[in-house]
């Protein structure tokens, strides 16, 4: 049920053309625990921070570094709060809290990147072949496979969307559509979800023998390349999500020697003309995870120009304009081409 209400409320958003999600629980992870004694609570608060750096910094070996390891020790230093979250089955969950800056810090200190809070909401389509058989992956048809997906990515920090397969799904994409990962199809199918990224999947057992196959890869020309993977089946599918994870952190998240080196960029926004907007612009910006703080300078009745203190190279504040939907690169309509001037940043609004 949760999925399905996931997928609605994606439906229902879609028309904003969100272009990515702003995901809120990076700094906790949640854990099963025997009981609430101290002892449990300790070594399941550890592997949490662990848990909770491979979600920032998107290294999916973050948490085998031997200083963070090391770290954990004081682990009181890094929490924020915890609480117990009982199941009706009678399982205990132990839900931990870390606080965001000591976090950061703890990333910058062990050298790893930072990958931040708002990240692409990716579409997986994939499709299994069993006894001879294809069939799409939804809650229907494969529903421990599609519980697996979300739980995996969840624990990457990933947001991720398994299309619903309904009517109207099916009247654009079907088996042969992702089978043969035919882009434009697939891609105007995940138009409707507001996904930023789309993958196409399959996945089929080895001749004569028990190992499964699964290639996936991008929709889009740019990265078409074929990704394999073999083994168990709900091994590989994990491995895909951290594969796909790791894929995007890279192209996403600041170079962890950039990390806290504060830098000063002219942001140029086209399209604003009253005040509201303007705050709004304002504590847009100030929200993406690379700024520090934006003053506005200058305004003249058709934009406005911000000083923006920002961490990370200049490269990393476009990228993570490129996640927000509230701006876009501006692109004068008397040009024939657009020509990106990699010293400017000039965009226009579009409104929340």
């Amino acid at each position: 049920m949760s999925r399905l209400l996931i997928c609605l409320l994606l439906l229902f958003f879609s028309s904003a053309s969100t272009f990515a999600v702003e995901v809120t629980n990076l700094y906790q992870d949640t854990l099963k625990v025997a009981d609430k004694s101290r002892d449990a609570r300790l070594a399941a608060s550890r592997e949490a921070l662990l848990n909770v750096l491979v979600k920032v910094s998107g290294d999916t070996s973050a948490d085998q570094n031997p200083v963070a390891k090391q770290r954990t020790r004081d682990i009181s230093d890094y929490m924020l709060k915890f609480e117990y979250d009982e199941k009706a089955d009678g399982s205990l969950n132990l839900v931990v809290k870390f606080e965001a800056n000591k976090i950061n810090a703890l990333i910058k200190d062990l050298g790893l990147p930072l990958w931040g809070t708002r990240r692409p909401l990716v579409a997986i389509w994939l499709g299994i072949e069993d006894n001879w058989r294809r069939e799409l992956v939804t809650q229907e048809s494969y529903p421990q496979l599609e519980q697996l997906i979300y739980d995996k990515a969840s624990r990457r920090g990933l947001p991720v969307v398994v299309p619903l397969l309904d009517l109207q799904d099916r009247a654009i994409v079907g088996i042969p559509e992702v089978w043969g990962n035919f882009s434009e199809p697939v891609e105007r199918a995940s138009s409707r979800y507001s996904a930023e990224r789309s993958i196409t999947a399959r996945m089929y057992q080895q001749a004569d023998s028990e190992t499964w196959i699964l290639d996936w890869r991008f929709t889009n020309a740019e990265l078409f390349d074929t990704n394999r993977l073999m083994g168990d089946k709900q091994q590989i599918v994990a491995d895909m999500i951290d594969s796909l994870a790791g894929g995007l952190a890279a192209e996403y998240a600041i170079d962890p020697t950039m990390i806290g080196q504060l830098a000063t960029a002219t942001f140029y926004l086209k399209g604003i003309n009253n005040f509201v907007d303007i705050e709004f612009a304002k504590r847009r910006l100030e929200s993406l995870s690379v700024v520090t703080r934006a003053v506005i300078s200058v305004r003249t009745p058709d934009s406005v120009q911000f000083t923006v203190n920002h961490t990370g190279s200049m490269n990393d504040f476009r990228k993570a304009l490129e996640l927000d939907s509230a701006f876009k690169a501006y692109q004068d309509p008397r040009d024939f081409y657009q020509v990106v001037n990699k010293d400017e940043l000039e965009y226009q609004w579009q409104g929340l």
